[in-house]
């Protein structure tokens, strides 16, 4: 503990992933996916098959749900569904990971943001229906900038918002995306264990893991 104390002792500012990493928003997402695959007459998708398309923004979940034989003009409609019954449905059952409220009560000294490859509508509003808005400067999704994670550009972007130097950054998230992205921008990475993505750290793996976001505060204390 003390050696990563002394490694995140510099950081001033926090970006963070949404889903996975703030919020379980997987039942909802898996429910929408396969509303839409029922309105396509597609066959629907295993839980756990649909959970694995997560994490690169909504026409690549819908794309890769989908699958290979899907014409573009099925991707285009798919999408469409996929987005006007996941606004109706978006905050059913998504709820924050246990842990994560009383992390974000204990970090409020930092400037903290939101950097999600979910649309900016929905990752906004979820932010707000789930009363953290309180807690971030800034909320920009997966159409927000011209281009998604792990490119660098939106945490680049977030970095200048937050007059914070890379070094003085730490990205978390849950899955080798968020990892990516904190490397590609020169940040410090923390990644998380319970969320969608938690078997692509192992080949992409982050400064520190944690199992609970509450252990975080320690860390850069």
């Amino acid at each position: 503990m003390a050696e990563n104390n002394r490694r995140f002792s510099g950081v001033r500012a926090i970006i963070f992933d949404l889903d996975g990493t703030l919020i379980d928003s997987q039942l909802d997402l898996v429910l929408s996916v396969n509303a839409m695959l029922e309105h396509m007459g597609r066959e629907p998708h295993v839980h756990e098959k649909i959970c694995s398309f997560i994490g690169n923004g909504a026409p690549t979940l819908v794309r890769r749900a989908l699958g290979d034989d899907a014409s573009e003009t099925d991707i285009e409609n798919g999408l469409a569904y996929f987005l006007e019954y996941y606004r109706a449905h978006m905050l059913d059952n998504t709820d924050v990971y246990p842990g994560v409220r009383e992390a974000l009560a204990q970090l409020q000294k930092y400037p903290m943001a939101v950097l999600t490859n979910k649309p900016v509508r929905f990752s906004r509003a979820i932010v707000q229906g789930l009363n953290l808005s309180r807690y971030f400067r800034f909320v920009y999704g997966g159409n927000s900038f011209e281009t998604k994670k792990p490119d660098p550009q939106g945490a680049q972007i977030l970095l200048r918002e937050l007059q914070a130097a890379p070094q003085e950054a730490l990205m978390v998230g849950d899955s080798d995306v968020d990892i990516k992205t904190a490397r590609n921008a020169g940040m410090h990475a923390c990644g998380v264990t319970y969320g969608f993505g938690a078997e692509s750290l192992r080949a992409h793996p982050p400064d520190i893991m944690l199992d609970t976001l509450s252990d975080l505060p320690a860390h850069l204390s």
